[in-house]
């Protein structure tokens, strides 16, 4: 008696996606907890080009969508279990990064510290990019708007380092307090 392969059960194929959205819904949250826009992000000068406020929000959500869908597409198509462990520790690490970057710039009123943290940030997209290269194209194709947008934030964190810096006096008293006094 021959039997037929069996398909996948409903739950381990959902089992994933419920992963990936919670923990970037977590990641996502923490990171609003740390973003205070207050008066002492409130009082940087920011370049012309900056784009409102409300913006980023919605930008985040698209970019957290297309990570989630490129997490769950490249696990699925992972040919092993290390491949797997690969992109669940390199997420962790992006994660970590992620939310470390919030709590330098906004938390810290840190955008120097925020600013190096960027570069670490950066590549552990690109380390993740590299290994979706090898396991989905697709995946590594719904990364770029990640990378872009982190790269076009790290352009503005240089801005406003640039803008208002030095960041070494009391965090409630911004360099563009003093400058314009």
């Amino acid at each position: 008696m021959t039997t037929s392969p069996q398909k996948p059960h409903v739950p381990s194929l959902l089992r994933p996606i419920v992963i990936a959205v919670a923990w970037v819904s977590a990641v996502s949250m923490i990171g609003q907890q740390l973003t205070d826009l207050g008066p002492w992000y409130q009082a940087l000068r920011q370049p012309e080009w900056k784009p409102p406020d409300w913006a980023f929000g919605a930008i985040w959500t698209t970019v957290f969508a297309l990570i989630v869908t490129a997490g769950v597409l490249a696990w699925r198509r992972a040919s092993s279990e290390g491949q797997r462990r690969w992109i669940l520790g390199l997420f962790v690490i992006n994660s970590l990064l992620h939310m470390l970057w919030s709590g330098l710039f906004f938390t810290a009123k840190r955008p120097d510290w925020a600013m190096v943290e960027l570069v670490f940030l950066w590549l552990s997209i690109a380390a993740i990019m590299a290994l979706f290269w090898k396991i989905s194209r697709p995946a590594f194709s719904l990364m770029v708007p990640y990378i872009a947008w982190v790269t076009i934030a790290g352009f503005l964190n240089y801005a406003n380092v640039m803008l208002n810096g030095p960041f070494d006096r009391p965090a409630d008293a911004p360099a563009s307090a003093e400058k314009s006094g």
